[in-house]
């Protein structure tokens, strides 16, 4: 156990130095969330504080999915990916090892908002360690899910593709900027199939803004579920692109 956990250490901490800490990848996992939150403010700056809890998970989503939904397609794609296989370590290890590039990355973006919030929007935090773990649980369940999504495909446009698919239409049903709620009926129940839509009402909870549908320790539970569940079916689907090629 611990020496595949130091093997995933130097797998997340090659991945940081290959790909987060690149100025394009900085930019794209601040940049779009950066944009959108300075678009609302200057919209409507007293209702900001409304928007904090889905911006913040929005800003999650796109730190943790910016590079791990093509990471695995690219490095399948220009060979380096064998290497890590011809090495003794488990296929789980590699897909952990993946997930957590980007459940740090997505993490690090996503307090940057919530300490902005703080100081500049005077957020209120509700249950510290309960915040953190909707934080944590969201990266983790979002950079599987990227991580499904580079397994998923053979091209890294077909994973880029995907991934904006996936992305962009959670924004508007997972109550980043209006609650599931305000849905048409035939929408509500495609909400709830989402991860976002917990991560967002659990920050909700976490942050004292009124909205929220589920309890903080609910809504944490349901995380986990989906983050098990994604992983799961990223190393199965993994495995099964190997059994392809081989």
């Amino acid at each position: 156990m611990r020496e595949q956990a130091s093997k995933i250490y130097y797998l997340v901490l090659k991945d940081i130095r290959t790909y987060y800490l690149k100025p394009p990848m900085i930019s794209w996992g601040f940049m779009f969330p950066g944009v959108m939150i300075l678009a609302f403010y200057l919209k409507n700056p007293s209702g900001i504080n409304d928007l904090v809890p889905g911006l913040i998970a929005m800003t999650v989503l796109f730190g943790a999915t910016s590079v791990e939904a093509v990471v695995i397609t690219f490095e399948r794609r220009v060979g380096t990916l064998e290497r890590l296989l011809m090495a003794p370590m488990g296929v789980t290890s590699i897909i952990l090892g993946k997930i957590m590039g980007g459940l740090l990355f997505g993490l690090a973006s996503g307090f940057v908002v919530l300490l902005l919030a703080i100081l500049f929007l005077g957020a209120q935090v509700n249950g510290l360690l309960f915040l953190v773990g909707i934080m944590v649980l969201s990266a983790f369940c979002f950079a599987a899910l990227g991580a499904l999504v580079s397994v998923a495909v053979r091209e890294v446009f077909e994973a880029m593709t995907l991934s904006n698919f996936l992305r962009f239409p959670m924004l508007f049903l997972c109550g980043v900027f209006f609650p599931p709620a305000a849905l048409p009926m035939l929408l509500k129940p495609l909400a709830f199939l989402l991860p976002l839509t917990y991560a967002v009402d659990g920050m909700r909870s976490g942050l004292s803004v009124q909205g929220a549908m589920l309890s903080l320790p609910v809504n944490l539970v349901i995380l986990l579920i989906f983050s098990l569940l994604i992983t799961a079916a990223t190393v199965k689907t993994f495995i099964r692109r190997l059994d392809e090629t081989s």
